[in-house]
């Protein structure tokens, strides 16, 4: 569905993306993860035509964004910063306003899309009485006038409250599912990407890192988290034995491939230690992306938000 291809872009002497390859996949939700700065922003700006890259190509649905960049993106919808609504208007007629500037929508149509974001009861509203929550809603029903095939959003649960951001993410689950809509949306949330992305890519410093299933991220490696009475003693013994490939703090040792928790308990016993706890742990996205970021040792770990 999209295709960027060695794009670059430069503001002076800064280099916001650089060299970017990227690819999201038709159907899917398609996380974009990085730290302030890392040109998330910058790179669905050049998706959307309205920042230019000096280097590059950019296709959506096999179309140039900058050769053609009406035929492009006449499916497309995206929240892209603030949205920017009339506030002295309501909801209806900011949505109104926005079809005769783009195209013309069913009335039928927008009914259902008001419906869907949880609207109907505050859509002849002004929009200066909306809540942060409401704007965002709102914004979401413009973005699917236009009846996109990919969704862009940069930052959909930004500023909302814990129920805000879980009806977001159950908005954004329907409308993959089922409205098969392909979403490619940035994030620094990672709990919120880890449950709606299939696929991500991590950039930093407008770099790619990683793209791809997160599936394939070893999120799934065996981790145990293991405390005994004699701990540093039971940890390089493990490690030296080779059932455990090593440590990180607290006790949080990655199992050898083809080992097991039992394995690590009865070695445990045999060699009588004490054992208070063999728990097996999830690997989580957060833990990937902090691994990821500081491979790079040029950003120091205090720069990144998670």
């Amino acid at each position: 569905m999209i295709s960027l291809r060695r794009v670059t872009k430069r503001f002076g002497k800064r280099v916001a993306v650089h060299a970017l390859n990227l690819e999201v996949p038709q159907g899917r939700i398609f996380g974009l993860l990085g730290h302030n700065g890392a040109g998330k922003s910058t790179t669905i700006g050049i998706l959307l035509g309205q920042v230019y890259p000096d280097e590059g190509r950019v296709f959506v649905a096999g179309v140039d964004v900058f050769a053609d960049r009406h035929h492009a993106l006449a499916r497309v919808g995206a929240i892209f910063e603030t949205p920017a609504f009339y506030d002295y208007l309501s909801g209806a007629t900011n949505l109104r306003i926005f079809c005769e500037y783009t195209r013309k929508g069913e009335a039928k149509r927008g009914k259902e899309i008001v419906n869907l974001v949880g609207l109907e009861k505050r859509i002849h509203d002004r929009v200066g009485t909306y809540s942060h929550g409401m704007r965002q809603r709102l914004a979401l029903a413009q973005a699917l006038l236009p009846d996109p095939q990919l969704l862009i959003l940069d930052e959909p649960s930004e500023g909302l409250d814990p129920e805000g951001m879980h009806e977001i993410r159950n908005l954004i689950l329907r409308l993959n599912r089922e409205w098969g809509l392909t979403i490619l949306f940035s994030s620094h949330l990672l709990n919120e990407v880890q449950q709606l992305c299939s696929h991500l890519a991590v950039m930093q410093e407008g770099r790619l890192l990683f793209s791809g299933e997160w599936q394939q991220l070893g999120l799934d490696q065996s981790w145990l988290w293991i405390k005994v009475d004699r701990q540093e003693e039971a940890e390089k013994r493990l490690v030296g034995d080779g059932l455990l490939v090593g440590f990180e703090t607290d006790g949080k040792g990655r199992l050898q491939e083809g080992r097991t928790a039992a394995d690590v308990a009865k070695w445990l016993v045999e060699r009588r230690f004490e054992i208070k706890a063999v728990t097996p742990i999830e690997r989580t996205l957060e833990d990937f992306y902090l691994e990821t970021v500081q491979k790079d040792k040029r950003v120091p770990s205090s720069e990144f938000q998670v």
